[in-house]
């Protein structure tokens, strides 16, 4: 396995045999598996993640 690298605030990682996973900063597989790890590090360069929803007044927390 090779060194995670990091691009644009993404790990690219091997995980498994020719799967490359594009991560977020706290582990969480955000897309993949890509067979290259040139493949993964293109779609990391240009991923943007929507923003969740603004919440709405008087909209409270389910925990």
């Amino acid at each position: 396995m090779s060194a995670e690298k990091t691009v644009n605030g993404y790990v690219i990682k091997q995980i498994g045999a020719g799967n490359w996973w594009m991560c977020s900063a706290a582990g969480e597989q955000v897309a993949g598996p890509f067979p290259s790890e040139k493949m993964a590090a293109e779609v990391a360069a240009v991923f943007e993640d929507t923003p969740p929803p603004p919440r709405r007044r008087g909209e409270k927390d389910d925990d």
